[in-house]
């Protein structure tokens, strides 16, 4: 049912109790009697739960019986139900984009403790709505084909997981991973808690599924340098870097690692965060996918100076995989959808120098410890400190740069659980003596909190305290004995308590490059730094750039079943879109009134969506309509305002605005003016 341009403007008015949250602070009744006497309202209603079956059907039946041509719904945020009022006008025949929404919800109740003050800004709100709905015009969905491959940047538990979830249905999927080797932070580590499983022995069949399905493109050491187009529509730049090693000739014998002229390993092992040496061609763990080994420029003499006897391509033989020629490449593909689960980084445990860590060698972070246990780890698995000993006390820092307004406010939610597995696993490798200093233990999930009562009943000793202080015992030896200086709050006394190691129990935070990645995908972060979804509870994989789905630790701390649990629902929203084919673009999009325009070339590099371009045979900009946002600020910046935008045109704004500042009667006495206030 479309409106004639000469058919009375007949608007149909709805208001919403929700439940209490609206109906306790809002007269609703006095708003529906006051909008029922606008001019051009046909009829005013309201109603408990409009959101709800009935409510919509009462829009739609009214509709019908009353030739309504207009609507305008009263009720929470247009982001969270806007879209439902949408589908229930355009149900009943009615163009949706002939539907207004007025927040007074989070806009109104939410805000105000003065039910009369908050009756009279519904009414204004409500005024300012009805005014400005008159004025909306027939506005169509235009539809986008979807390309049906997917980019996953990153390949930690999340990528693998998201990747072999599609793959599996049928999927082409490009995963991308910086490192050599896919696995992220989880490769790092021993067991899981609860169960303690082998973290290798899970994750290890994944990595090489994904390594072997046809489905999917694996390109490790590569980064994405660049983004254009789209939802369903991303043409994307990855840069593949050179690991000097061709990955489809080497075999993975580690015959060239051997035969390196550096006999022993000499330099920093990064995957054992520095605990351990490699060489300059080197697997960087056994598990490793793919299987190739890699050369690092910065320390093989061969790339630095040209002047080695190259034992590795020797041994390398006819397999000729060695080629130290091999160049930068930069490879563009096109995907429908994107999954970034670029994982997080360890809180700097230097930022709190008073815990010694990169001081006394004897302070260790928790993954640093990880390693330390690990078989496959620098150390073989027995806990040797780097004064070469075995710890026989041990005390485990809780909340390292976490619930801390001087570092990172929030909590990291492992921590507790991992510092548990912890304590057991070297009360298992050292018989140590274990102490666990926290400030709360929180266990929430499945099996947790039996997870917690089992390391307690072995005797490990919790300590609810925060850690004030760190040092040596004998302030000549750093390599000694370490004393614990904390506060026991359940004794109501101070404790100082010697330990041979201490293991500070490290948050999660963003990662460092975590804005170059927003940027190149439009995403917006939280104030934390974590990379923000759509809606916390509605859409918590979806980001405000259509197309783009989080996964894992960079949209906030979780453990693994949380990150694999987010990973799936991620793959299901990008499957989603690619299986429907296409994606309805909204259509508050800008334009430009050519006539107008003067050429000026001023909104080009103010567009955040480089939707905008010039046209040099008409000299004038025009504005690619798939890929804006409809974000305005194109048309507040234009100097000859020859911009416009869908359902923000000017005559709309300032409709809305007389109506807001209009002066009006109350229910029962006449009101100064709402501008007045």
């Amino acid at each position: 049912m479309q409106t004639d341009k000469n058919e009375p403007i007949r608007i149909g008015f709805y208001i919403c109790h929700c439940g209490t949250n609206i109906a306790s602070i809002v007269d609703v009744e006095g708003v529906v009697k006051y909008a029922a006497a606008l001019p051009g309202v046909a009829i005013a209603r309201n109603y408990k739960y409009m959101c709800s079956d009935p409510g919509q059907e009462l829009i739609g039946k009214d509709i019908h019986e009353h030739r309504l041509n207009r609507i305008v719904v009263a009720a929470c945020s247009p982001l969270l139900h806007e879209r439902t009022f949408r589908g229930a006008t355009a149900k009943a025949g009615l163009n949706p984009f002939f539907l207004h929404m007025v927040n007074i919800r989070e806009h109104n109740a939410w805000v105000h403790t003065d039910p009369k003050q908050a009756t009279r800004k519904a009414m204004a709100l409500v005024r300012a709505a009805v005014q400005r709905v008159a004025l909306h015009q027939p506005l169509e969905q235009k539809k986008v084909s979807v390309h049906p491959d997917v980019l996953i940047v990153g390949g930690g538990i999340a990528g693998i997981h998201a990747a072999l979830t599609l793959a599996d249905a049928g999927k082409h999927v490009y995963l991308v991973e910086r490192e050599p080797s896919i696995g992220g932070h989880m490769a790092k580590f021993d067991k899981t808690f609860p169960t303690l499983d082998c973290a290798a022995c899970i994750l290890t069949p994944k990595m090489s599924a994904v390594k072997a399905h046809p489905n999917i493109t694996l390109w490790s050491y590569s980064e994405v340098t660049k983004v254009d187009g789209y939802v369903g529509n991303f043409k994307v730049t990855v840069k593949r870097k050179p690991r000097y090693v061709l990955e489809d000739l080497c075999t993975g014998c580690l015959e060239c690692v051997e035969a390196c002229i550096y006999k022993e390993p000499k330099f920093k092992d990064e995957f054992n965060l520095g605990l351990g040496k490699r060489k300059p061609v080197y697997l960087p763990f056994p598990q490793a996918t793919p299987a190739v080994a890699v050369i690092d420029p910065e320390t093989c003499i061969e790339l630095k100076t040209g002047k080695c006897k190259k034992t590795c391509v020797e041994a390398c033989g006819d397999r000729q995989a060695i080629d130290f020629k091999q160049k930068e490449e930069l490879k563009e593909i096109e995907v429908g959808t994107a999954i970034v689960s670029t994982g997080f980084q360890i809180f700097d445990a230097k930022r709190l120098p008073y815990y010694g860590y990169g001081i006394y060698p004897n302070v260790y972070t928790a993954l640093e410890v990880e390693r330390l246990v690990n078989a496959a780890g620098p150390t073989g698995g027995e806990i040797i400190m780097r004064n070469g000993k075995q710890p026989k006390t041990v005390a485990i820092v809780h909340c390292v740069g976490s619930r801390d307004e001087n570092t990172n406010c929030w909590c990291s939610r492992v921590c507790c659980l991992y510092s548990l597995k912890l304590a057991h696993l070297i009360k298992e490798h050292a018989q140590a003596e274990i102490y666990n200093f926290y400030i709360d233990i929180r266990t929430p999930g499945k099996s947790m909190e039996e997870f917690y009562n089992r390391v307690a009943e072995e005797g490990v000793q919790l300590v609810r305290g925060k850690v004030a202080d760190i040092y040596p015992e004998n302030i000549k030896d750093a390599n000694g004995p370490l004393i614990i200086q904390a506060e026991d709050t359940l004794m109501g006394r101070v404790l100082k308590i010697p330990v041979d190691m201490v293991v500070l129990a490290v948050g999660l935070e963003p990662r460092g490059d975590a804005q170059d990645v927003r940027r190149l995908f439009n995403m917006s972060c939280s104030s934390e730094g974590f990379f923000l979804e759509r809606h916390p509870k509605l859409a918590p994989v979806n980001t405000f750039a259509d197309g783009v789905l989080l996964a894992g630790c960079c949209q906030g701390p979780k453990d693994i079943p949380d990150t694999v649990a987010q990973a799936g629902a991620a793959a299901a929203e990008a499957f989603k879109l690619i299986d429907k084919g296409f994606v309805e673009m909204e259509p508050n999009t800008a334009f430009v009134v050519e006539e107008h325009c003067s050429g000026c070339k001023s909104c080009i590099p103010l567009c955040p969506y480089t939707a905008i371009s010039f046209d040099d045979e008409k000299k004038k900009a025009t504005i690619n309509e798939a890929l804006c946002k409809g974000c305005g600020t194109c048309v507040a910046a234009c100097p000859s305002g020859s911009i416009k935008q869908n359902l923000f045109e000017d005559d709309q704004i300032f409709t809305e605005i007389a109506g807001i500042l209009a002066a009006e009667p109350d229910n029962e006495k006449e009101l100064e003016p709402v501008a007045s206030r």
